[in-house]
């Protein structure tokens, strides 16, 4: 099945291992949308948690999807520089016009210098154990993570420095 078309606008699903909804973006607008590739952008978004707390995001964030890759990278566009927030997770699935994935917690913050930092270990690891991640799921999620700090130092795919301007650039056409 493709992907959505440019300029669409649609949710964002994030699940946890146990099939329970872990959090809901209301409207991002579709950059591009392969079968393998999503790209998207949003700005005070509506968010929406599984507890029923409700907040906005604060900037322009540009979401970064692969079908392919065990993570998803958001950049988000501060006064000071790009941020990224790199949630490992399944690759997405795109279906009943929402990008849908798996949340396994650990997650790798990027600042604008390209300096990075693994969080949210422990809850990785309470999550593993209630939810009972298989043995091979633990090594895939830990070589995702490998992979994305490569790509990291690398400044590969969404970190290569023109990559955020040039689809802000496109999103602000939809605007």
């Amino acid at each position: 099945m493709p992907g959505p078309a440019s300029g669409k606008r649609i949710e964002i699903q994030s699940y946890k291992h146990n099939g329970q909804l872990h959090r809901v973006w209301e409207s991002t607008t579709i950059l591009k949308g392969t079968r393998n590739v999503i790209i998207g952008a949003n700005d005070r978004t509506k968010v929406k948690e599984s507890d029923g707390r409700i907040w906005i995001t604060r900037e322009p964030a540009i979401c970064y999807f692969h079908s392919r890759h065990w993570f998803n990278v958001i950049g988000m566009l501060r006064n000071d520089g790009v941020y990224y927030y790199c949630n490992i997770s399944s690759p997405f699935i795109y279906e009943g016009e929402m990008i849908k994935y798996i949340d396994y917690d650990l997650d790798v913050k990027v600042f604008p210098d390209m300096t990075f930092k693994l969080l949210d270990e422990d809850e990785y690891e309470l999550h593993k154990h209630q939810m009972n991640y298989p043995h091979v799921l633990d090594r895939i999620l830990y070589n995702n993570v490998d992979t994305l700090v490569r790509w990291v130092r690398q400044r590969k795919g969404p970190f290569s420095p023109e990559f955020i301007d040039q689809w802000y650039e496109r999103y602000l056409t939809y605007r």
